[in-house]
């Protein structure tokens, strides 16, 4: 059966397909807090909830959790980092750093808000 994913931008698959990364602080979600779903913009699997994102300063989407089972953390082409994909279609979401003290849990996952859709928490409900 073929895979059906939704459209993606031209800068979308920059991020999502090749491994790009947005400009800090450009971002739709850098500096969001409504309550809600970080979704996949490729395939719309739930990635993190607004509970878990915190102010980083960094200009990026910053998360101290993701919602289990449904994003993979690799070795980055890199060898540095270490790239955090979504697990259904495999997309690059961004990557995730450890020990740097911004929450109990000491971990950020550093998320493209291109890379990213918002479910607002009331049409969650609907």
């Amino acid at each position: 059966m073929e895979k059906r994913w939704n459209a993606l931008t031209p800068e979308q698959r920059e991020i999502i397909e090749k491994r790009g990364t947005e400009p800090a602080f450009s971002g739709a979600y850098w500096d969001h807090w409504e309550d809600g779903t970080y979704v996949c913009a490729r395939c719309n699997t739930p990635l993190f909830s607004s509970k878990s994102k915190f102010k980083s300063g960094t200009g990026w989407p910053s998360f101290d959790d993701a919602i289990e089972g449904n994003v993979i953390l690799q070795p980055d082409p890199d060898g540095v980092r270490t790239e955090v994909i979504c697990a259904n279609c495999k997309g690059h979401l961004g990557h995730v750093f450890f020990g740097e003290g911004f929450t109990p849990k000491n971990t950020r996952y550093c998320i493209n808000s291109l890379a990213l859709k918002f479910i607002p928490e009331e049409h969650k409900k609907e």
